[in-house]
């Protein structure tokens, strides 16, 4: 028998080539390199069915026509009979226009118009051919309040101006910026008087008045409003128009006041608010708060429905109700509040000064301490230190009593010390300029000093001139401060310290802390609990949007209500539902941006009012740069045309809610100097203050030099030995070691030093907001921008 023949088996040293490199591989490449594997998640996942060309199709119109049914409901079901109807804020672009000629045509533009008025002037419209309803608002010229308050409710902002007169003056600008600032509802256009204009130049007119409007708002047409057709086309446009969703608004429940009654308690001292009208927004809570724009925040004691008081007559066919409708009608009393489940007024958490470990000390331990005592050993510490701490301080001077308060402005006083010696001498040296320059302006004009000077206040000149100074000095030289010699640095700068790097290096958010920080209250996570309360608020079931509600407000203080009244007895009012925290203090931070209207420099600690959402308080607030990171430099001024965060105590609110920051005027009005959003309520943002020693080359070397004047002793230069030097040229180095007595001091660098080069040496030192939160209530209408702050 023949033997079977061996096949051939490739050895060690078979020739192999290499494959052939391709960014592409073919199908039959792919499925011989995976060899029959098959993926776990395409094992276990089941068939699912592929759609074809014209399933697809078809999914896509249903989807369409789903939106649309949906929106369509939406845009019928506003205005209408179970809904609150469109509430229009009137406002003229104009100072001398007279809105109520607007409303009179608005009133009779349709013979079935169903016409009536509440008791604070709010104008109700029905059109029973539109089945919508509409109320109107006219707040008062130059009032910003009680403008900024109509526009937070409304859902359509008309403005009004006129052909014959300037169709946009100042009080305009104003309006437009204001409206802007706070988050515009929808807005309308409508000129009037273009009637009165000779035809030929109607059109003209029309177009000269659009293209003002332009400016700032390039996507509305401006309507006309002279005849009953106009304003018909004008209500028409206002129920049909797509809505402004205004998130601060729209998450939480509103409604405008159209009646208001106090009846005060047995004692006289507190009462009970009762304030009608229709609920708009998200549900409302018995068991809440709410806030009163110019008020404060109140509990509540019930909620009541009433019958709508300015119904919308369909004719016979339509009068009957359904169930729903007919149950809302009957009850009377909706919701009473429940003392086990309603919220507090508390705002400020109550720190406990024993909340620590403690031990009981010894009986020598106590025989050593009052020892200690006896001899009462006064040193200079900074604020905030503990005794443990100060224990380390070898030698100090002894302190004054009023200095606690005085080390975080030490570099500010020391800038406006400066500034005011060169104001002086400057002031010697120009008298005979200014002597010369008064009597030219007297014999061309022929003003008289005693009435120029009555319209001027010298020291708030004297200040506004250090206040710009001081800016201009920082923006050139920012964060450079000159080392005092009657003072040695390591005590004028205790508090800072050196950072290897002011982005990566370490900071702890809780070391020292102020004692205020113990008074608020912080979230574990802000943007998790938003999130939360916001879905909670959402899935609520006692929805009572649109009802007719009178809300019975307690214990409101008798004096304050009829300060306030008297002065905003024509101001709209309106109420906002708070969400929960919303009334508790906390540390918020809010993104500014300046506006153009004031090229004036704010400083920080600087006095403002401020109104966030639905709030409006004043407050001191520190200034910081917007920037990504753990940490943010601390700045001294809000330069003009600049982006930066304000941090300051206030109550809590969840974003999204726009920010206006109004400055005080003397003698003047109110001022819109910066606008933007609320960032967070969170304690735990560093804001760091940087201050920036300075130094000059006496004898440069290769790679070393001999550094003067940035200090003034041995001890000093020892003391901040550790720290990292920099140069304007980009150099960097450190101290390697004092020379003399006098300060100077031999330093290495990476390269070699120009003559002509300036040393920096970088300090860093954490700021704290003040408590200095008012709540702002307008009591005086004498002058509009005077507020008596009430805590």
């Amino acid at each position: 028998m023949e033997k079977m023949q061996q096949a051939h088996r490739p050895g060690t040293l078979k020739q192999s080539n290499k494959a052939h490199k391709s960014r592409h591989r073919s199908k039959r490449g792919i499925s011989a390199a995976v060899k029959g594997k098959v993926n776990v998640k395409e094992f276990v996942r089941r068939n699912r069915h592929i759609l074809k060309k014209e399933e697809r199709r078809h999914q896509a119109l249903q989807l369409r026509k789903n939106k649309r049914e949906e929106v369509l409901s939406k845009k019928r079901a506003l205005g209408g009979s179970r809904n609150p109807p469109f509430l229009v804020c009137v406002v003229p672009l104009n100072a001398q226009l007279d809105v109520q000629s607007a409303l009179a045509i608005l009133k009779t533009c349709s013979e079935g118009a169903i016409v009536t008025e509440s008791e604070n002037g709010v104008v109700h419209v029905g059109l029973p051919n539109f089945k919508q309803r509409f109320s109107f608002i006219c707040p008062e010229v130059d009032d910003d309040f009680a403008l900024l308050d109509a526009l937070k409710i409304a859902d359509t902002a008309l403005y009004v101006s006129s052909a014959l007169d300037e169709p946009v003056d100042e009080w305009g600008e104003k309006v437009l910026a204001l409206s802007m600032a706070q988050g515009m509802p929808t807005p309308v256009v409508a000129a009037m008087d273009i009637e009165g204009v000779h035809p030929k130049k109607r059109t003209t007119e029309k177009q000269n008045v659009q293209k003002l409007i332009s400016k700032w708002l390039p996507e509305e047409k401006v309507m006309q409003l002279d005849k009953s057709s106009d304003g018909l086309n004008l209500l028409r446009r206002i129920g049909n128009q797509k809505r402004n969703i205004l998130h601060h608004r729209e998450k939480r429940p509103y409604l405008l006041a159209e009646e208001v009654e106090y009846v005060p308690d047995a004692e006289g001292q507190l009462g009970t608010l009762k304030v009608s009208g229709y609920l708009r927004g998200m549900p409302l809570n018995v068991n809440g708060l709410v806030h009163i724009a110019g008020l404060g925040d109140f509990q509540m004691s019930r909620i009541d429905g009433l019958d709508d008081p300015h119904p919308l007559n369909l004719g016979k066919e339509n009068t009957k109700t359904d169930s729903m409708d007919a149950e809302v009608t009957k009850v009377s009393v909706l919701q009473v509040a429940d003392p086990a489940k309603q919220v507090g007024l508390v705002t400020e958490n109550v720190p406990d000064p024993m909340d620590a470990e403690q031990t009981w000390p010894t009986e020598e331990e106590i025989a050593q301490a009052n020892l200690e005592t006896k001899k009462k050993v006064v040193k200079k510490v900074p604020k905030g230190w503990s005794d443990y701490q100060a224990a380390w301080i070898v030698e100090s001077d002894v302190e004054g009593e009023d200095d606690d308060g005085s080390e975080d402005d030490d570099d500010d006083v020391e800038d406006e010390q400066f500034m005011s010696c060169e104001e002086d001498n400057s002031d010697q040296e120009g008298n005979e300029e200014d002597n010369d320059f008064e009597s030219v302006t007297e014999s061309e004009v022929g003003v008289s000093d005693e009435k120029y000077d009555a319209t001027i206040d010298a020291h708030e000149e004297h200040e506004m001139l250090q206040k710009l100074a001081a800016a201009k000095e920082d923006q050139q030289f920012p964060d450079e401060v000159d080392t005092p010699q009657d003072v040695p640095a390591r005590e004028r700068f205790m508090r800072y310290r050196g950072l290897e790097s002011f982005r990566t290096s370490a900071w702890d958010p809780k070391e020292n802390l102020p004692s205020d920080y113990a008074r608020i209250f912080q979230f574990e996570n802000y943007d998790r609990t938003r999130k939360r309360i916001f879905k909670e608020n959402e899935e609520s079931l006692e929805n009572m949007y649109g009802f007719y509600v009178t809300i019975h407000v307690k214990a409101v203080r008798q004096d304050l209500w009829k300060a306030f009244h008297s002065a905003n007895s024509k101001a709209p009012l309106a109420v906002f539902g708070l969400l929960p925290h919303e009334h508790k203090m906390s540390v918020m931070n809010v993104v500014l941006k300046r506006t153009g209207a004031s090229d004036e420099p704010i400083k920080s600690k600087e006095r403002l009012i401020f109104q966030v959402g639905y709030r409006r308080f004043i407050v001191n607030p520190i200034f910081s740069q917007h920037t990504n990171g753990g940490k943010h430099k601390y700045e001294r001024f809000f330069q003009p045309a600049s982006t930066c965060v304000a941090t300051f105590f206030a109550p809590i609110q969840f974003s999204p809610s726009t920010v206006l920051c109004f400055k005080e005027k003397k003698n003047t009005k109110l001022q819109l100097v910066a606008s933007g959003v609320l960032l967070s309520c969170n304690p735990d943002r560093l804001v760091i203050k940087r201050i920036i020693l300075s130094g000059h080359p006496y004898k440069v070397h290769k790679k070393s030099a001999v550094i003067r004047f940035m200090f003034f002793n041995r001890d000093d230069v020892v003391y901040f030995k550790p720290c990292k030097l920099r140069t304007k040229y980009g150099r960097t180095g450190h101290i390697k070691e004092p020379l003399g007595t006098h300060g100077h001091m031999k330093c290495v660098f990476d390269g070699q030093l120009k003559s002509q080069d300036t040393v920096l040496l970088n300090l860093y030192k954490r700021m704290f907001p003040k408590w200095t939160y008012e709540n702002c209530i307008v009591t005086d209408k004498g002058s509009k921008d005077d507020a008596s702050m009430e805590s």
